[in-house]
């Protein structure tokens, strides 16, 4: 670990921050329009961005790209989360049966990346995120309401507005991950804002899960220090 070097993911809806604390990392997050952590030196800060950028002061050579990571069959035009992601999953999973590995990152997108147990991009998909579908719930409808509280119910069936919204999207984005991981082919590792809430649901049914919620920015780390 270097001193003094800390991490900035610009995602879509917030700002990541990896701050270097000497012995380990501490990962949290923040609004775009929040002023810049204490602590943290613009200047030596290492940075990514998939979404817009704030008004900081960042410096261009100091920016993680897509096409700085190495990655076999990586398009130009993926997300450098997604590479980051890819990256990381490559590192700290142990894989002696080969298999396929499948990332999931559940932000203001779910976005899933397939690649080879070598490190080679197969594809993938992305989807509304958990958030952003209940605020187009709220946006495109006249009397739904983005639920206070995101405590996803284990009936099936809901009487209450807030609990059914909250079990369809949660049933949403389990069953795009239902449809696209096979646990005898592949290695589900989950990340991202709400990869906790969503991956509590699944692990109770599946083998093969690993939830890694700062994935990205570990990668971000391990590009940097490699």
């Amino acid at each position: 670990m270097i001193d003094d070097i800390n991490f900035l993911l610009v995602g879509n809806s917030r700002l990541h921050w990896a701050e270097n604390l000497q012995t380990k990392y501490k990962f949290f997050h923040t609004q775009k329009n929040n002023n810049v952590p204490q602590n943290i030196n613009l200047n030596n800060l290492i940075w990514a961005s998939v979404g817009k950028l704030p008004d900081l002061s960042l410096k261009q050579e100091n920016r993680i790209s897509t096409q700085d990571i190495k990655l076999k069959n990586l398009p130009n035009h993926f997300g450098v989360d997604r590479a980051l992601g890819c990256l990381e999953a490559l590192k700290i999973i142990e894989n002696p049966s080969r298999k396929e590995l499948l990332i999931a990152d559940f932000g203001t997108t779910l976005s899933i990346t397939k690649l080879t147990a070598q490190g080679s991009i197969i594809g993938g998909q992305i989807t509304p995120g958990f958030l952003t579908q209940l605020r187009s719930m709220e946006k495109y409808t006249e009397n739904l309401k983005v639920p206070k509280k995101y405590d996803i119910p284990i009936q099936d069936f809901l009487i209450n507005t807030e609990d059914s919204m909250l079990k369809g999207v949660s049933n949403s984005l389990m069953g795009v991950i239902n449809l696209s991981f096979n646990p005898a082919k592949d290695i589900l590792i989950m990340c991202g804002g709400d990869s906790e809430l969503i991956g509590s649901l699944l692990k109770q049914k599946k083998e093969e899960i690993i939830i890694a919620p700062n994935l990205v920015m570990q990668g971000m780390i391990t590009h940097f220090n490699h």
